[in-house]
This record gives C-alpha cells, sequence and structure tokens, in this order.
C-alpha cells in the first residue's frame, strides 16, 4: 500500500511540474519565399534565429508559446521631492 501511494504521490509531482515549465524556445524564424513563407519556433535566443535568417530572407519575432514575456522588475523605492 506504501507503494502504491509513493508512486501516486511521484506521478502528481511528476505532472504539476512539467505543466508549471514553460516553453524554452521564445524566437521564431519568418522566411520569405514565392508562394509564401514558413517559419520555424525552435530557437532560444535571438541570436540563433538571426543566424538562421540570414542571407536567405526573412525576420525574427517572438513566439507566442515562450509564456510570459521577462519584463525588468520595477524598483520598490519611491522618489521624495
Amino acid at each position: 500500500m506504501r507503494i502504491v501511494i509513493a508512486g501516486l504521490v511521484g506521478l502528481i509531482v511528476g505532472l504539476a511540474a512539467e505543466a508549471a515549465h514553460a516553453d524554452q524556445y521564445k524566437w521564431c524564424a519568418e522566411y520569405s519565399g514565392r508562394g509564401g513563407g514558413s517559419s520555424n519556433c525552435y530557437f532560444v535566443t535571438l541570436a540563433q534565429c538571426q543566424a538562421a535568417v540570414s542571407g536567405v530572407g526573412g525576420y525574427c519575432r517572438r513566439s507566442n508559446f515562450g509564456g510570459p514575456e521577462e519584463r525588468p522588475r520595477r524598483s520598490k523605492r519611491r522618489a521624495y521631492d
């Protein structure tokens, strides 16, 4: 019985950790071409994406699946006059 409970707890923890993990691929390459183009959203950094479109035409954009956008934190200090 202990093994079954331990297995269920392990399964629940594993599923919760997987659900909280954001997609690491934050950049997409949009390639231009005749009659349409294609896209590739498997770039971790902007530099990787720019290297992929260099010389073949296209541009890089943020992926829609990269999770929340990283924003700089605001300082809690307040300026007093």
